[in-house]
């Protein structure tokens, strides 16, 4: 990276910084309705190198791109300005100088290993590469949290996504060999032992290659239909809203909602009962809650696919314990949670049913519990 960035900028850099993409174990859709979730950071990353600069300018390239440097004046940054990949980094400087933080501009360089459309949080990975870099670079001593939301403004008021804050969470506050119990209204976290080896299995990650688009409008409709619900039921967010007074909601409610409730509530009662599995050192029974999250995620909230259905299906048919679609949904990826020796098996039969479905072959990743956002060099 940092010969990289010297033969792009004509000078060295002054670090460099790695920021992950993520899984989330259970708890979809759950942050923005302030509930809980339990993701873990991969291996996967985009890497930064950067430097400030005096002028006022950002210029970024990416390994990824067209071998072009994109320059942009920090001053004139604004909302629907910059269009494309640049529009990440470039919100999270915009986004930074929006909370009155004395930041400049910088020459940057970037390198992803996070896939793009999968579910797996690229997006955040460079967002959040970004602002752990531009903290450092201009002494701006902001806690992890204050990172994260940072990001997650980026993402909503700059590029456009009304996501909530856990891929942005998990990015810079997952440590390795653990998954990150997060609360998305306090924004406190747990680290919670997520011993897969120890135990004999392997989390793969199965990338449909079905590209999903956040920023299409479906993902504002689920949010705005969540916090209608919430409005009805006079609470503050889902989050507030028990499994035991379930019941009682849902029947108060329009047809069109109560699906979305009953998700959200159920799904965070599934993020605790997780967290108590790994807690209590069986890592093994969350199968069983990650193929129920599944359900609820293609039956209540339709946010699944044929390709992430089928996958669930052939995984755990194939011996997986369970298995469920990660990330916003309409694509993306599937983790299934298997015994170590049937890995090979699993993503065998999940690569030969989408060939018989006259589906494109998936990509097969291993999700390793890895650590948070950092300098590296």
């Amino acid at each position: 990276m940092r010969r990289e960035f010297e033969r792009i900028h004509g000078h060295a850099p002054e670090g460099v910084w790695a920021a992950p993409g993520r899984v989330n174990l259970i708890g979809e859709h759950t942050d923005y309705n302030d509930g809980f979730a339990l993701p873990m950071a991969l291996p996967q990353a985009t890497v930064l190198a950067a430097r400030r600069r005096g002028d006022g300018l950002l210029r970024l390239h990416s390994a990824q791109g067209d071998g072009r440097i994109t320059e942009l004046a920090v001053a004139d940054l604004s909302p629907g300005a910059v269009g494309g990949w640049a529009r990440y980094p470039a919100g999270v400087v915009w986004a930074l100088r929006e909370r009155g933080l004395p930041v400049g501009g910088a020459d940057v360089h970037l390198d992803s290993t996070v896939p793009t459309g999968a579910g797996l949080s690229s997006s955040a990975a460079l967002e959040c590469a970004v602002a752990v870099a531009y903290d450092e670079l201009y002494a701006l001593g902001l806690s992890r949290p204050e990172l994260a939301r940072v990001a997650q403004y980026a993402e909503n008021a700059f590029a456009g996504v009304p996501c909530g804050v856990m891929d942005q969470m998990a990015s810079v506050c997952c440590a390795e060999g653990s998954a990150l119990h997060l609360d998305s209204r306090s924004l406190e976290v747990r680290q919670v032992p997520f011993d897969l080896t120890g135990h004999g299995l392997r989390l793969l990650v199965l990338d449909t290659r079905v590209a999903h688009d956040l920023a299409d409008g479906a993902y504002a409709a689920l949010r705005a239909g969540c916090e209608r619900a919430a409005g009805l039921l006079g609470l503050t967010a889902l989050r507030d809203l028990s499994e035991a007074e379930l019941p009682g909601a849902l029947a108060g409610l329009p047809d069109a909602l109560a699906p979305l409730v009953r998700h959200v509530v159920t799904e965070n009662a599934r993020v605790g009962r997780a967290v108590d599995r790994l807690t209590a050192g069986e890592p093994e029974a969350l199968g069983p809650l990650l193929t129920a999250g599944h359900a609820s995620l293609r039956d209540d909230y339709r946010v699944s696919c044929p390709e992430t259905d089928l996958a669930v299906e052939a995984a755990v048919g194939a011996g997986a314990l369970g298995a469920r679609m990660t990330g916003g949904g309409f694509g993306g990826s599937v983790i299934a949670l298997v015994p170590a020796a049937a890995a090979g098996t699993v993503a065998g039969t999940v690569t030969a049913a989408f060939a018989a479905a006259g589906f494109g072959a998936p990509a097969v990743l291993e999700a390793v519990p890895s650590a948070g956002a950092r300098r590296i060099g």
